[in-house]
């Protein structure tokens, strides 16, 4: 971990403690940042309150650059999805620098933010150095936004260690979003969220939080749930902490989708699934290949740390089968054992397999969603897997296990269960003694599922020997790349359904190079 006394962890202390205002005075071409300034009316006749309610973000790093994202919105939960905007382009400037009272600029310009777009902006930065920390911010009619901290990817062939947190499901009404702040308190050089970044549900008679709205459909309802979402301090500390890699799960649109099949019957779903995927686009730091047409949009994508890691983000909801056994969860049936069912589609599944035989990298990880690892959830004689994982793939998933098995070292993150859970890898999903081919380290949620609690599990860890680890409580994990050992913290919080609480560590595992096994650390 950083020391806390160089330079480089006070500069990003002052980024925690609440970016440029921090630091008192900075100025943007003159414009002073003590607080927040009116937003002139854009030809309405009155003034607007601080665009920058949403925060700022950084995502998809590569070795010479990185996006750079923030979405104006001076009424962020307006019930219109328009965030209290006019109905016309906005003219934002932005600015990146070496440090982080912007005394060495490296790059401005300026974006347009549309409405067409949700007057989002998605900066595609070019021409930076690899490996390199940066501050940024942007500027729109006189009002200032928080500054970011962003870093690029080191240069090709870098074996500089990294450390990585991972998260998933942050259901707004179940709890206050701690964990983001924690983990943005451990100074990593990178996030990755595997899904369930913002949950579609009204709000219900026993949430912690009131959740704005109702159930999203439409793309103003979307738009209005993650603009709440966004304006959480605690989240957009971690986002202004370091760059983001995202991909989502089902709530991001509707529980339990799967390709052009919804939950129950909905003749509007592929509506439905196009106000999703343009409000997930305007709200996240994605590039433009990833910009939506209709009800698709391109997510899977590669991203390379150096020689170190090969970040493989899956998508396992656009394309698969709808769930077998009638989606009934914890089943088994013959039909998950077809062997052209797909939770990944054709395209999807050449695509990660030639990455993983070409791939030179120490660390290929997958980040992705659901359980890949067997979990039979029956104690007794019988077995009883869930329907929304791999296991209802199984030729598909035993056909990713083999490319795992040529892969260095081969990482399997996962979120969904809303539990923390370490396992190893095995060759084939049905054989319990099959090969070992790697490991997979499943997050916990950020709040879904309310404060948990201490039971062990330890009678699904008696029947599935292969799984080292099982908590029931709400956090994130941390990991810390090396070219000789990965080591992952399993990180968690006391409680969410109120704010505040202090991080801990439930178990520590390291994975040695070249050896796919689980060491308790």
């Amino acid at each position: 971990m950083p020391d806390p006394t160089t330079s480089r962890s006070v500069s990003r202390r002052a980024v925690l403690l609440g970016g440029a205002a921090a630091l008192g005075g900075t100025a943007l071409a003159g414009t002073a940042l003590a607080g927040p300034l009116p937003l002139r009316g854009a030809g309405t006749g009155r003034p607007l309150r601080d665009p920058f309610t949403l925060g700022v973000a950084s995502g998809d790093p590569a070795p010479d650059g990185v996006v750079l994202w923030t979405r104006l919105a001076p009424d962020p939960t307006a019930d219109d999805g328009r965030g209290g905007m006019p109905d016309k382009v906005v003219d934002v400037q932005w600015e990146v620098a070496e440090d982080e009272r912007f005394s060495r600029v490296v790059r401005r310009g300026q974006a347009q933010a549309a409405p067409e777009l949700g007057h989002s902006v998605h900066v595609e930065l070019e021409g930076l150095r690899p490996g390199a920390e940066y501050h940024y911010r942007f500027r729109a009619d006189g009002a200032v936004s928080r500054t970011g901290f962003t870093r690029t990817a080191p240069a090709p062939g870098s074996l500089d260690p990294l450390t990585m947190c991972f998260a998933s499901c942050a259901h707004f009404g179940q709890g206050h979003f701690t964990a983001y702040r924690r983990m943005a308190e451990d100074q990593p050089g990178l996030i990755l969220h595997l899904g369930d970044y913002q949950y579609e549900y009204a709000a219900e008679d026993d949430d912690v939080r009131r959740v704005l709205g109702p159930e999203t459909r439409t793309l103003a309802n979307y738009r209005q749930r993650h603009a709440q979402y966004k304006t959480d301090a605690d989240l957009q500390l971690a986002h202004a902490t370091a760059p983001w890699i995202v991909v989502w799960d089902d709530h991001e649109t509707e529980n339990n989708w799967a390709g052009d099949v919804p939950e129950t019957p909905d003749e509007h779903f592929l509506d439905r699934r196009a106000a999703a995927f343009q409000a997930y686009y305007e709200n996240m730091p994605l590039r433009s290949s990833a910009k939506p047409v209709g009800a698709d949009m391109r997510l899977y994508r590669r991203l390379g740390w150096g020689g170190l890691a090969t970040f493989h983000m899956l998508d396992t909801r656009q394309y698969r089968d709808d769930q077998p056994c009638d989606d009934a969860g914890n089943v088994d049936c013959a039909e998950r054992l077809e062997p052209d069912r797909t939770i990944t589609g054709a395209e999807q599944e050449r695509w990660l397999l030639d990455g993983l035989a070409t791939s030179q990298a120490r660390w290929d990880v997958l980040g992705q969603q659901v359980f890949f690892s067997r979990l039979d959830n029956d104690v007794d004689e019988g077995v009883a897997f869930s329907t929304d994982s791999w296991a209802g793939y199984v030729a598909n998933r035993d056909r990713i296990a083999a490319g795992l098995a040529q892969a260095r070292n081969a990482v399997v993150l996962t979120g969904d269960v809303h539990r923390h859970w370490a396992a190893e890898v095995q060759a084939a999903h049905e054989d319990p003694d099959s090969a070992v081919v790697g490991t997979e380290l499943v997050t916990t949620s950020i709040t879904s599922g309310g404060d948990g609690d201490d039971d062990p599990k330890s009678a699904v860890l008696a029947e599935n020997p292969h799984i080292k680890f099982h908590r029931n409580r709400r956090g994130y994990v941390r990991t810390r790349f090396g070219a000789d050992e990965l080591r992952a913290d399993f990180r968690t919080v006391p409680h969410v359904t109120e704010p505040g609480g202090a991080a801990s560590t439930a178990r520590s595992f390291t994975v040695a190079d070249g050896e796919p096994r689980l060491h308790e650390a």
